[in-house]
């Protein structure tokens, strides 16, 4: 097996967005990231943190795709371990926020995917501790 790089964990993960403050909002009110301090960059965005997680909110300056209005559960998606499920789906559907749910067969454990304000799927999921390695 060839050798691995030295990743020890996700530090932070960027997104374009067309409307910085509504994703900020929507990061910040229904994901529960604050904002942290920010280096002044010649272009807008927002640095947000928590579980042990940064996100990087970039405004997009030119046009990007329409964004995918059919939550999917095989794409691109950022994935978060959640200690409940059930809260999650009680907060998107008071958020009015669509979303699939996936049962994995092999495990029984639930999985939520939905969208941010850009289309960006985003999956909640109560997984079991990764197995080590050997």
């Amino acid at each position: 097996m060839p050798e691995a790089l030295p990743i020890e964990f996700i530090h932070h993960v960027s997104r374009l967005t067309r409307d910085l403050d509504r994703s900020q909002k929507f990061y910040c009110d229904v994901l529960g990231f604050e904002p942290i301090p920010r280096p002044n960059f010649n272009f807008r965005g927002a640095w947000l943190f928590n579980y042990g997680l940064q996100i990087h909110l970039i405004e997009a300056t030119e046009a990007l795709d329409a964004p995918l209005t059919e939550v999917g559960t095989r794409v691109d998606h950022i994935a978060f371990r959640v200690s409940d499920i059930d809260a999650v789906e009680r907060l998107l559907n008071q958020n009015s926020i669509a979303f699939r749910t996936s049962i994995v067969p092999q495990t029984g454990v639930k999985q939520i995917f939905f969208l941010d304000p850009d289309g960006n799927h985003i999956e909640c999921g109560m997984y079991p501790p990764t197995p080590t390695a050997g």
